[in-house]
Parts: structure tokens; C-alpha cells; sequence
């Protein structure tokens, strides 16, 4: 039995229209001074590299089925080679049971959990002020 090795390949650094549309989103959880925190902490934290079935856990979000079509457009991307951005996240609080905020790449996590779970995900991961 021969197992197949998924090779994703991911970008350096999210692409600039990542930001905003993470503040978009943002934006309907929080007014907009803490959003603004928030995406500047996006901007300059380090990539970070966590699996797929772990970000879906802290966020405590499911699995998007396959069929989305943002969810097969990544697919897509994957199985062509064609590089992904890394995702964006903000950190959530185990101690008040806040969970974790995929500020942007919702869909992109989705795809690689069904690519492979154990697939680590390049990330920027900002704290709420």
C-alpha cells in the first residue's frame, strides 16, 4: 500500500487585500479601534505554522463541506500547485472559553483539512488588546 504525500504550497506572506478583508470581518465583532489593533498586530507578527484540524478546533468552527465554492476554489489551487496565502488569526482565551477568530482563510483551512489535517498552515496570529 503506497501512500500519497499532499504537497500544498503556500506564499511567504499574506497577500496585502488579506488585511482588509480580515477587518471586514473583524469589524462585525468589534468596534473599530480594537479592529484596528488587531490588524496591526496581524501586520507585523511572525509566521507561524499550526495543523488544520487544530485551528478548526480553537475556533470551534466545522468543517466546511467540499462542495463550497470558495472551499473547491482552494482545492483547486492545491491540487495545481498554484501557491496559497497564509491565513490570519486572532488568539483566542481557553480561561473565559473565547475561541480563536480566523480573521481570514476560513476557507483556505478547510480545504487543507480535507487535503490532509496533519498539513501545517502558515499563519500570523495577533492578540486582542
Amino acid at each position: 500500500m503506497t501512500t500519497e504525500t499532499i504537497t500544498v504550497t503556500w506564499k511567504h506572506q499574506p497577500d496585502e487585500h488579506d488585511y482588509p478583508a480580515a477587518a471586514d470581518y473583524l469589524e462585525l465583532l468589534a468596534e473599530s479601534a480594537i479592529v484596528d489593533a488587531v490588524v496591526a498586530g496581524l501586520r507585523t507578527a511572525p509566521i507561524v505554522y499550526k495543523k488544520a484540524k487544530d485551528i478548526l478546533r480553537a475556533a470551534q468552527l466545522e468543517l466546511l463541506s467540499a462542495e463550497d465554492p470558495h472551499v473547491r476554489r482552494d482545492l483547486i489551487k492545491i491540487n495545481s500547485g498554484t501557491a496559497l496565502s497564509p491565513i490570519l488569526l486572532v488568539r483566542g482565551d481557553f480561561r473565559t472559553s473565547v475561541p480563536m477568530v480566523i480573521a481570514d482563510g476560513y476557507h483556505r483551512v478547510c480545504a487543507i483539512n480535507y487535503a490532509d489535517a496533519n498539513i501545517a498552515i502558515p499563519a500570523k496570529i495577533a492578540a486582542l488588546p
